[in-house]
Parts: C-alpha cells; sequence; structure tokens
C-alpha cells in the first residue's frame, strides 16, 4: 500500500509542466526566451533606425556643403580692371575708336590730300598727321602700361582661387571658383585685345601718314620744279 502510494506521488511529479515558483512568481523558461528574442529583434530594429537618421544626418550635411558659397570673389577687381582698360580706350587722342570718326577723318586727311592746295595748308596738313600718328603711339602706350600693372593683380587673384578650389567643401565653391578663374582668362583676354587694338591702330596711322606724306612729297617736288630757274648751258655770266 505504501510502495503504491509511493508511485503514485513520483508520477504526479514528473507530469507536471517544466516551471518553478520563486516568492509567488511564477517562472517559465519559453516564455522567458520568447521575450528575449522578442527584444532582440526589437533592439536590432532600433539600431536600424539609428543608422538610417545618421545616413540621413550625413547627406544633409553634404548637402549642406555643396550649397555653401565661395567665401572668396574677385568679380568686383575684375570689373574694375575692365572699365580701366575701356576708360583708356575712351580717351584715345585725335581720332576715336569709331567707325564714322574713323571715316571722316581718313576722307580729310589721309585718302583726299589736297594736292591743289597751298603750300602752307598742305604743311598744315602733314603736321595733323604727324600729330595723329604721335597721339595714337601715345594712346597704345598707356594702354599697354595698363595691361602690364594688371600683370600683379592677376598674380594674385590666380594665387587665391587655386588656393581656395583646392579647399572647396562642396560642389558649389568648387563650380565657383572654377567660375572665377574663367572670368580671369576673359579679363587678360580683354587687355590684350585692348592692346592689339591700341598698337594696331598707332601703326596703321603711321602707315597713312607715311602714304600720304609720299603722295604730297611728289606734289610739292613737282611745284618746286616747275617753279625753279631752268638751266641753260652756255648762259651769260
Amino acid at each position: 500500500m505504501g510502495t503504491a502510494l509511493a508511485l503514485a506521488s513520483t508520477s504526479t511529479l514528473v507530469s507536471t509542466p517544466a516551471h518553478a515558483q520563486f516568492g509567488g512568481i511564477v517562472y517559465d523558461p519559453s516564455n522567458y526566451a520568447q521575450n528575449v528574442l522578442t527584444a532582440a529583434r526589437t533592439l536590432e530594429q532600433i539600431n536600424n533606425q539609428i543608422r538610417m537618421l545618421q545616413n540621413q544626418a550625413t547627406s544633409l550635411i553634404n548637402e549642406a556643403k555643396n550649397l555653401q558659397s565661395l567665401p572668396l570673389t574677385i568679380v568686383q577687381p575684375l570689373q574694375d580692371q575692365i572699365r580701366q582698360t575701356q576708360q583708356l580706350l575712351n580717351e584715345a587722342q585725335r581720332i576715336a575708336y569709331d567707325v564714322r570718326t574713323i571715316e571722316g577723318a581718313f576722307d580729310q586727311h589721309y585718302k583726299n590730300v589736297p594736292l591743289g592746295a597751298s603750300q602752307r595748308a598742305m604743311v598744315e596738313g602733314a603736321e595733323a598727321r604727324w600729330q595723329n600718328s604721335v597721339a595714337a603711339f601715345e594712346d597704345a602706350l598707356k594702354v599697354q602700361a595698363g595691361t602690364v600693372a594688371n600683370i600683379e593683380g592677376s598674380r594674385d587673384a590666380l594665387g587665391s582661387l587655386v588656393s581656395a578650389s583646392q579647399s572647396a567643401t562642396g560642389a558649389l565653391q568648387a563650380a565657383q571658383a572654377g567660375n572665377q578663374l574663367l572670368a580671369l582668362q576673359a579679363r587678360q583676354l580683354a587687355d590684350l585685345t585692348a592692346t592689339i587694338a591700341a598698337t594696331g591702330r598707332a601703326q596703321a596711322l603711321d602707315a597713312a601718314e607715311r602714304a600720304a606724306a609720299k603722295a604730297q612729297a611728289r606734289e610739292q617736288l613737282g611745284r618746286f620744279l616747275a617753279i625753279r630757274p631752268r638751266y641753260l648751258p652756255g648762259g651769260s655770266d
């Protein structure tokens, strides 16, 4: 009888579910494992969201850098230098850089030299043409001096722009540095164009003056020979 009761008690213990009770709290290992797995998955999701936020923040920072303007600008100095060169051209003496002015001057003093005019008028015309040539050479020298003066500014501007482009933090700064380098090249080309124009003007006026002088010299020589007493061999003493 006692043996049967012991076996029945043992069988009851074996068939009881695997859980324990501590201080009134029931501990279920399978439920605990499930909760740990759920917490791990939740933590992973949170970490993924944190990484996404970090990537978005980095992207926004990069976009902000790309939108930052270059702290250096040389546009105003370049415009001032171009205006100075233009001012020198506008100050051309006697014959300005104007098509109608040039046409009028050449018609009056070069193309249609009044060979029938008086000796005094011919001398005055030659003097006017010579003064035109001298003034043109002076104008050319002024433009050349202005161009040379801009070289130092170009050197400083180029160094600053290259340094700024190398330290650019974004696409906008790099693009702005490149654009300003192109603007510097454009100003240098403008100086070169002005120098060539001024030098060519002086050379053209000088060549025109020499051509007109030759025509006038032939006329003056003919007049001199016409009024010179003819040499008669065997004439009276």
